[in-house]
């Protein structure tokens, strides 16, 4: 045999050599090796187990405390748990008790769930947030949601739309158009930590929508001779804002009973409840009060001589509310005079006269104040509590966008901004939070101020005004929840020291 040949005799044999004995150790370590399952925590090893399902049942088994505070029939592993199963010949195993142990000092037990995420959408001032929920049921959130509904909507209303089955209007009263979350909310079912407040009770989750938290902080005893209104204003509170907190009082004019307990919390709803209403009612329209000069009269005569009646006029309007607030912006579809405005009319004497040696002298009345807006209109909001803070005006809306705001009486415009946008949003800072604002001085140190205008300032500081001239034109900026005029009456230079806001009321 040649060398060549037998090189290549050798090498074959070598190699049938080789792949026999690789062979052999294959089975052989087919027969050694053992399946076993490696247990993870967050990425890390923990243990090496011969059986998966006897950890998993000692997981649910040692639970019972678990078990009973929950209500529930199994419990599982913690969040970040993870087994692999594979095979190995020489990994050292433990037991299923030791894995257990380690599982219960670095994790936390987990129970099935739902997770509900409520996502609030950004604005200028603020990013977006999320809130996660944890309930048990989805039922649970469902009826806790249905409780907060009808905290700021009448039941049987509430009921009546989502049965469609509300009443047309014949004379006065109101329908729900559309009613939703402002927020977006997404359930998921998952598996819970038991570290997690996880909600059981729909009565419990319903109070931290309403408040931001889990059970009223502000209680009040009533006592004798209370009402909803002096409860109200005792505690930083309108009515409205009181009937929400305590949802089994049906009206401010609900009785109370001596000894019972009721919440003086301010609502800080974690969601948003937007509720669009197509309302027709009456609304008041005040008189003006107006001066005519009789200089046959002498100088301390002063008589009404044209008694002042208010107006009602029926009006259809679109109207929205949130939260159980309605919006600062009204607007107006139709109205119908009901009776009409009869202005106040006092007869002064203008006549110098002497007496007792001296000359006598010309007292104005104040009575010489116009609105200060178109009409009809609507007042969306008093000089009253609202949302933690006092308003100190009246807020007037429903003569619409851009429509003219007028001088209530002759002065000369003191202070003026017209930097912000037309369009403002809740929680705006800009211009003092007044948006667009003129503030004109009067005679007797009276001021008055006309917030959320448009950019369209018709008059600058130090220009003298005549009662019923065109100052501005109505808008929505600065913290504004819709068009209208944030009207203020003050004795004194608006938020300087020794100022007084006076209720517009009072001089209308």
């Amino acid at each position: 045999m040649k060398q060549n040949e037998k090189i290549i005799f050798y090498c074959i044999i070598g190699v049938t050599v080789l792949i026999c004995v690789l062979f052999g150790f294959r089975y052989r370590f087919k027969d050694i090796s053992k399946e076993v399952y490696q247990v993870y925590l967050n990425g890390k090893k923990i243990g090496l187990i011969n059986n998966d399902d006897e950890l998993l049942n000692m997981i649910n088994e040692e639970q019972a405390d678990i078990k009973k505070q929950y209500g529930v029939d199994k419990v599982y592993p913690p969040n970040g748990f993870e087994i692999v199963k594979y095979k190995t010949f020489h990994e050292t195993v433990t037991t299923a008790s030791d894995v257990y142990n380690k599982v219960k000092e670095n994790g936390d037990f987990t129970v099935k769930g739902y997770i509900i995420t409520i996502t609030k959408e950004k604005n200028e001032e603020e990013p977006e947030k999320k809130i996660l929920l944890y309930v048990l049921d989805q039922q649970i959130f469902k009826d806790a949601l249905e409780k907060l509904v009808t905290a700021f909507v009448d039941k049987e209303a509430y009921l009546n739309y989502i049965n469609n089955t509300q009443e047309e209007i014949t004379t006065v009263g109101e329908v729900i158009k559309h009613m939703y979350f402002e927020e977006n909310i997404t359930i998921k079912e998952a598996n819970i930590s038991v570290k997690n407040k996880i909600y059981t009770d729909a009565t419990e989750l319903s109070q931290y929508l309403l408040f931001g938290k889990e059970k009223s902080t502000s209680n009040y005893t009533i006592q004798k001779g209370d009402t909803i209104a002096s409860i109200s204003e005792d505690n930083k509170l309108n009515p409205q804002e009181f009937l929400i907190a305590n949802p089994r009082f049906k009206s401010a004019e609900s009785l109370l009973a001596i000894g019972e307990e009721v919440s003086v919390d301010l609502i800080n709803p974690i969601v948003t409840l937007v509720e669009e209403l197509h309302v027709v009612e009456d609304t008041e329209q005040v008189y003006e009060k107006q001066e005519v000069v009789d200089n046959s009269k002498p100088s301390n005569y002063s008589e009404v001589t044209q008694a002042g009646v208010t107006g009602i006029v029926r009006t259809t309007q679109e109207v929205k509310l949130t939260n159980g607030e309605r919006n600062q912006g009204a607007v107006v579809l139709s109205s119908v005079t009901l009776r009409e405005v009869v202005h106040e009319i006092t007869t002064v004497g203008k006549k110098k006269v002497t007496t007792g040696g001296g000359s006598g002298t010309y007292n104005e009345t104040g009575k010489d104040w116009g609105w200060p807006t178109n009409r009809p209109y609507v007042i969306t909001s008093g000089f009253e509590w609202r949302w933690g803070s006092f308003h100190y005006a009246l807020d007037i809306s429903g003569t619409g966008f851009g429509s003219p705001i007028y001088a209530a009486k002759p002065g000369t415009v003191v202070e003026t901004n017209n930097t912000c946008s037309n369009y403002g949003y809740y929680g705006s800072r800009c211009g003092m939070s007044y948006g667009n604002y003129i503030i004109v001085k009067h005679s007797n140190n009276y001021y008055t101020m006309y917030g959320h205008l448009t950019q369209d300032v018709k008059v600058s500081v130090g220009q003298t005004v005549n009662r019923g001239q065109i100052i501005g034109t109505m808008g929505n900026s600065g913290s504004s929840t819709g068009t209208h005029l944030h009207f203020g009456i003050s004795i004194g230079y608006p938020h300087h020291p020794g100022s007084k806001w006076l209720n517009p009321r009072s001089i209308y």
